[in-house]
C-alpha cells in the first residue's frame, strides 16, 4: 500500500506520463485529473483518474479532494503540468485573446490546484512542483502570451515558496526548454531531436523536488535545458 499521495495535473501528457510513471515507480499514489466525462477506470496499480474540469473552482477542488481522500497515503505532493503552447505574430499582431487564452491555460490551472491543495499538505507536509519554461526568462519572438504567462507561474511559485516555508510546504519550479515528445517532434522534424530533453529526465527531477529527498529546496528555478 502507497503510503503518501501525489496529485499530477496534465499527467496523461507528453511529459505527464513520464512523471506519473516516475511516482508510480516510487511507490506513491498518484491521482491523475482527466477532462470532464471521460469515464476511464483505474487501472491495477496504476494512477487514479478523476474527472474535473481544472479551470473551474469547483473542478479543482474535486481532484484535490479525491487526492486527500486517503488517510493512510495522505496528499504529500502537487506537480503542476496542466499548459499550453500557441505561436503567434509579434504583440501588436495578437489579439487579446489569444494573449488572455495562454495566461488562462498555463496559470489558471495552477493556481487553483495549488491553493485548493495548500491546506492539505500544511496539515501533512510536503512540496508543489510547478512547471514554467525557458521562454520565462528568455522571451522568443512570437510567444509573448506564452513566455509572460509561464513568468507569471514562476512567479507564483516563488509566492508560494515564502508564503508556506513556515508551514512545511516548501514550492519548486521546472523550466524545460523543448521536451522530446512525439508532438514536439511532429511540429519540428527537422530539428536536431538528440539535443532535446526526453519526459523521464525532466520527471526524476520533478520527483526529487516533491520528495523529502530535496527536504532543504523551496524557491528554486531549476533549468532543464539539456542541450537545447
Amino acid at each position: 500500500m502507497a503510503e503518501r499521495t501525489v496529485l499530477v495535473t496534465g499527467g496523461t501528457g507528453g511529459l505527464g506520463g513520464a512523471v506519473t510513471a516516475a511516482f508510480l515507480k516510487a511507490g506513491w499514489r498518484v491521482v491523475v485529473p482527466q477532462r470532464e466525462g471521460d469515464g476511464a477506470a483505474p487501472a491495477a496499480a496504476g494512477p487514479v483518474p478523476v474527472a474535473a474540469d481544472l479551470l473551474d473552482p469547483a473542478g479543482a477542488a474535486r481532484a484535490v479532494a479525491v487526492a486527500a481522500a486517503e488517510p493512510a497515503a495522505p496528499l504529500r505532493a502537487v506537480v503542476n503540468l496542466v499548459g499550453g503552447y500557441a505561436s503567434g505574430g509579434l504583440v501588436h499582431e495578437t489579439p487579446i485573446e489569444e494573449f488572455d487564452r495562454m495566461l488562462r491555460i498555463n496559470l489558471r490551472p495552477t493556481y487553483l490546484v495549488t491553493q485548493a491543495a495548500l491546506p492539505h499538505l500544511v496539515e501533512a507536509g510536503g512540496a508543489v512542483v510547478c512547471v514554467s519554461a525557458r521562454a520565462a526568462l528568455a522571451p522568443f519572438s512570437g510567444a509573448a502570451g506564452y513566455a509572460t504567462a509561464k513568468a507569471a507561474v514562476l512567479a507564483f511559485a516563488n509566492a508560494v515558496a515564502v508564503e508556506y516555508r513556515q508551514r512545511g510546504v516548501r514550492c519548486n519550479t521546472v523550466l524545460p526548454s523543448v521536451i522530446d515528445t512525439p508532438a514536439n517532434r511532429a511540429a519540428q522534424p527537422d530539428a536536431d531531436h538528440r539535443r532535446w530533453v526526453p519526459p523521464a529526465e525532466i520527471a526524476a527531477v520533478i520527483r526529487f523536488l516533491a520528495s523529502d529527498e530535496s527536504a532543504p529546496t523551496s524557491g528554486a528555478s531549476i533549468p532543464v535545458y539539456g542541450r537545447a
